[in-house]
This record gives structure tokens, sequence and C-alpha cells, in this order.
């Protein structure tokens, strides 16, 4: 972005909180996404809510005010109680909710079944030793093939949550590979424009994770009938927590052209899962991520970028949604550090191998000191 093609946005208060702006491009190529989990209620591991519950529709009037396009659903987001519905009423509840949507101008990006929540799949869904659970997480997520019909995505995202073990000896990994081969087809024979989007993470819930990474999502895709509709989401915390960089991870899909959904968020290290606000943790890790979507051309295709984020724990009522607001800001900030970086003399120092000054060019294009 020009500095001279950009103007300022001011966003609203919500909840009370201070108003924000950032930076946006008149000529837009990126459009934002969230679920409605990111208006976390502070609950973690080892604590439970210190916020109220909101209502969805008061979530999703939230996205239009802070710039968001569309909202990222589970199963059981667009159809709560998901399990004790049948198939009419699954169906009609999303119909319902697709006009919902359309009536806040927002689109669906994309839904994924939650089975890492059903009691069926407390050993896995997919590679789970009893085939009648097997079933019935390919039941379940043809259903979600179904919503997502209704909801206008072609996406659906599998994150194998709990495809895993806990214990080497429990399950085959040659066998685990196979089954999760045998749900992937199931699935795009259910329907032929789907897209099996596999969001890659190594550990938790379960000690070990089938498909812990990017490269072993691509691999299975090779397995499968139809190798051209498997693809990747690319979480930044989970490339973290698999010692990767997110970047990497970024060119790695795209030289594929199989990245087509992105959770931007931030990770401290080896921890749980904290999905803080983009670039909280390592701000260098997030511009690296911003240009590797720039010099691929991320989003022309009409792909989202989604931030998966959760407000800290301490965060009160008022300040509720600056985790989003502040995400998207970051986010354009480096945009603008992206499009502004100084190309020639980078090269310069690259063909010369003075990677020590290319390290300093960097660290002082983000202080602002070029």
């Amino acid at each position: 972005m020009n500095v001279g093609d950009a103007f300022q946005i001011a966003l609203p208060p919500a909840s009370g909180s201070p108003s924000v702006a950032f930076t946006m491009s008149k000529k837009q190529q990126y459009r934002f996404c969230v679920g409605p989990w990111n208006f976390s209620q502070g609950q973690d591991p080892y604590g439970p809510t210190v916020r109220r519950e909101e209502s969805f529709d008061w979530k999703l009037a939230q996205l239009k005010t802070l710039g968001f396009d569309a909202m990222m659903f589970h199963d059981d987001d667009a159809v709560p109680d998901i399990d004790s519905k049948s198939s009419k009423q699954v169906l009609q509840e999303a119909k319902a909710l697709k006009k919902r949507l359309d009536n806040e101008g927002i689109v669906a990006e994309m839904v994924a079944p939650r089975l890492w929540f059903a009691p069926q799949t407390i050993d896995g869904g997919y590679t789970s030793n009893d085939p009648k659970l097997r079933r019935y997480a390919i039941d379940r997520s043809r259903q979600s093939i179904d919503i997502a019909n209704e909801l206008g995505t072609n996406i659906l995202v599998l994150w194998l949550a709990r495809e895993g073990t806990y214990l080497r000896e429990s399950k085959s990994g040659t066998r685990s590979t196979e089954l999760l081969v045998e749900a992937f087809d199931a699935m795009l024979k259910h329907d032929k424009k789907i897209r099996l989007a596999i969001e890659p993470k190594p550990n938790e819930p379960m000690d070990h994770a089938y498909l812990p990474t990017t490269g072993h999502a691509l691999a299975i895709a090779q397995l499968t009938k139809d190798s051209k509709r498997v693809g990747c989401v690319i979480e930044s915390a989970h490339a973290i927590l698999a010692g990767l960089d997110p970047a990497d991870e970024i060119d790695f899909a795209m030289s594929f052209g199989k990245l087509w959904s992105l959770h931007l968020n931030d990770q401290n290290g080896l921890k749980f899962d904290q999905d803080k606000p983009f670039g909280s943790a390592n701000l260098r890790v997030a511009f690296n991520q911003i240009r590797a979507l720039e010099r691929n051309g991320y989003g022309k295709k009409g792909e989202f970028v989604c931030f998966d984020v959760h407000p800290f724990r301490t965060t009160s009522e008022k300040q509720w949604l600056s985790h989003l607001s502040n995400s998207r800001r970051t986010f354009e900030h480096l945009l603008a550090k992206a499009k502004s970086y100084p190309e020639k003399e980078a090269a310069q120092l690259i063909a010369a191998r003075n990677y020590q000054d290319l390290d300093q060019l960097v660290l002082e294009h983000l202080m602002g000191v070029l």
C-alpha cells in the first residue's frame, strides 16, 4: 500500500471500549474473518469463564463494525445441539442462519465438524478403534458439508484434534493413515464441489497428533481419490508449536496452490495453544508471514485472512473486542511495512552475503528507523 493511497478508519467503541483507528488501502486485497469462539469469555485449561456470555446475534452484529466480512463456523455454531436434531431440522436451521448472515452483509468462510467435543470421539473420530464411532465421525462430517452448502461455502475445515493417541501402542500409525484417507474419500464423494482444508497441529489435546504439519496434510492429500480438493489451513500458533516458522509454512502450501484459509495469531513458546493477538509475541515473525502472503498473492482468489485470537483472560468487558481490532490494526501496519520494505538494498546485502547487515536492516525497518 502506498502511503498516499490510504485512509484512516475510526471504529466506534464496542461495549464501552475506546474507539480505534487503523489504515486501510483503497484497493483492499484482503478480506477479514473471525469465528464466534473468538469472542472468548476467558476460560482456559486452568480456569472457568470470567466474562458474561453474549448472544450470537450480538457477536454477528459486531463484525461489520470491526471491519470483518466473514464468519467461520463449527457445525454446532451454525446449528446448536446438532446431535439432538434430525437432518431436516439441521438444514432448516442452516437456511435460517444464511438469511441472518445475508441481512448483516456477512458471508460464511468455512464450516468445521467439531468432533472433538463429542463423547463418541474421546479416542478419535476417523481413527477410532471402534468402527461404529468412525461411522459417526464420517456421518457428522457429511452433515457439515450439507451445512456448508446451505451457508454458501465450499470449504470444510478439518482440525484433527483427537486423531492421534495418548499411547503409541494403542493405535497403528499406518492403519490410522488408511482410516483418514477413507474418511476424506467419503467426504469428497459426498459432494463434488467441497474442498477439504486440513488444519495441522502437532499436539493438544492428544499427546501425539496425526498430520501435525502442513507437509503431512499435503502429503496425505496425494493418497485421496481427488487430491486437488484436499488442501490446508495454516495457523500461526500451530506452526510455532511444531517448532516451525509460519511464513515458511505459508510459502510451502502456496507453492502447491493449496492454502485455502489462514488463521493468524501468535504463540509464546511451546505452551498450550494461546491464540494471542496477531504479532503479540513476535512482531518479526508476524511481518514475515505478511511478506509471504504478499509474494504469493494470497487473497487474490477470494481467500480470507482469519484472526483466530482470544482476549487475554484479564480483559474486562469494556475492552472485550480489542484483540480483534488490534490484530487487524497490526496486520494493516505490517502490510504497509511489507510494501515499503527496501527491496533493492536488501537484495544488495543478500548478493554480498552480508546477512549481518540484512538482519539490522529488517530490525530498523520494523522500528521505523529507515
